[in-house]
């Protein structure tokens, strides 16, 4: 199957890799034609690690082009650049593309939904709840994947095309998709953000400092009572929606294969089993510039709409706003353009299976 990939980080070329070597035909679309230039030029792209394949990829030359060689296409880079691509991709998308977004933040495909509706466009838009793998680039034309998740939470929108959006998946990168109950539930799956903020808030210092320190080590049992805390108000909201998400301990034991215990226990039994990692080492960190505003951020709008208000992660927002010195609100450009807040909770449940309709404006 042709896939066009929109990004050229390491989740991009890794997955470029995993489809070339599957036998389907990837391509990828650099926004800034920086990373591609090699690849465009005819050198192979070089996987190493949980994939290992040496593939020829085809790189695209803009968007129109890579979204009219497409059979499927695929968004993957963070999510702070999730607006940027989509505004270049919907005016060439057409009626039945499969687009996935990997992973989905901040209502990414409600945004997606709102400008092809006033298109009058349909399309099955797959959302999932993490990437397909993590890994680091090694240079222009090698990425070196760390690991193949064995699980991804995949939902659709509009929930009808779930049945499609899951065979596609599974048809593309094999057996390890698990169908969720629709977009809201995979919004409410995703536990970085609060597992970053009670890391990187209480670890500020190590990170402005640019030291080396062991993350798992590091989540002491004060920074763990504040991950579970912050998961207390997920839960909470998820509830409300009748929802089922998992907790903060399942995601730890299900991820990492530790017991379950508290999450410091567990954080310190994954330090001695040597898979603890590593923090990150400088405060322009993705934990704080995309968690805060594109992951706490939308939390503390479905609390808001919930009547379930998560305190501590509007708190976290401003701790860490005022450490930066700026309103990292203000840093996503999503949700202002989906007026969220003024929906009831009832409605903004409606449009989280069903989308917007054609003609919305």
């Amino acid at each position: 199957m042709r896939v066009s990939i929109l990004g050229a980080g390491a989740i991009a070329y890794g997955m470029a890799a995993y489809l070339a070597k599957s036998g389907h035909e990837p391509m990828l679309w650099s926004p800034s034609g920086g990373r591609t230039r090699a690849l465009a030029a005819g050198e192979l792209l070089k996987a190493t690690g949980d994939i290992e394949a040496t593939v020829p990829v085809r790189v695209a030359g803009d968007c129109k082009e890579a979204i009219d060689h497409a059979e499927a296409v695929v968004i993957a880079l963070p999510v702070n650049g999730h607006r940027m691509v989509m505004d270049a991709a919907v005016p060439h998308l057409v009626d039945g593309l499969p687009v996935i977004v990997s992973s989905h933040g901040s209502f990414g495909a409600l945004y997606i939904s709102k400008q092809l509706a006033q298109r009058n466009v349909s399309l099955p838009i797959v959302v999932w709840g993490t990437t397909l793998l993590t890994g680091r680039q090694q240079g222009p034309t090698e990425v070196h994947v760390s690991t193949v998740r064995q699980k991804i939470d995949v939902a659709t929108l509009p929930f009808s095309a779930r049945e499609q959006g899951y065979e596609l998946c599974t048809a593309l990168f094999g057996d390890r998709f698990v169908k969720r109950d629709g977009m809201l539930a995979i919004a409410l799956s995703n536990l970085n953000p609060q597992n970053h903020l009670g890391i990187a808030l209480l670890n500020l210092t190590r990170m402005e400092k640019g030291e080396q320190w062991s993350q798992g080590g590091n989540v002491t049992p004060a920074v763990g009572r504040v991950i579970e805390a912050l998961d207390a108000e997920r839960l909470a909201i998820a509830d409300h929606f009748g929802i089922a998400v998992r907790t903060v301990q399942e995601h730890f034991s299900l991820s990492f294969h530790v017991p379950v215990g508290s999450v410091s226990e567990m954080n310190q039994e994954m330090e001695r089993q040597g898979r603890g990692g590593f923090g990150p080492t400088t405060a322009d960190s993705r934990y704080v510039l995309e968690d805060v505003p594109f992951g706490l951020l939308p939390t503390v709008l479905l609390g808001k709409v919930s009547g379930k208000p998560a305190v501590l992660h509007e708190a976290g927002i401003s701790i860490l706003s005022a450490a930066y010195g700026r309103d990292l609100k203000l840093d996503n450009d999503i949700l202002p353009a989906l007026g969220l807040d003024a929906l009831s909770d009832a409605e903004l449940a409606d449009l989280c299976r069903s989308g917007f309709s054609s003609g919305t404006t």
